[in-house]
């Protein structure tokens, strides 16, 4: 079992989350973040971390989100590695209660 990183990340992109991976497996997009299937070894650390809570563990991905475990899969491969903690965008708080983003995403 793998984490993806779900909707609540788009325009978020809170870095929180890299600090604490012992095996990088965030991948940085423009404007969200993804976890690389592939890298993840399943530690859990990731989840407390995310302060817009959008990291679940494959199974328990909510089943209007599960269309981003492909995404986060897909996006892995083409997105490059962040290994350490970044500012969060200037407007990142005004996005973090808005719940329908996935048709904000850039690739």
């Amino acid at each position: 079992m793998t984490y993806v990183v779900t909707e609540s990340c788009v325009k978020c992109k809170y870095t929180d989350c890299v600090d604490v991976c012992p095996v990088d497996c965030f991948r940085e997009g423009p404007n969200m973040l993804v976890i690389d299937p592939d890298e993840c070894i399943d530690c859990t650390l990731c989840v407390a971390e995310c302060p817009v809570e959008a990291i679940f563990a494959e199974d328990d991905v909510p089943t209007d989100q599960k269309d981003f475990i492909g995404l986060n899969a897909e996006l892995s491969k083409a997105w490059k590695p962040l290994v350490e903690r970044k500012p969060a965008p200037p407007d990142a708080d005004e996005w973090k209660d808005v719940k329908a983003k996935r048709q904000l995403i850039e690739k």
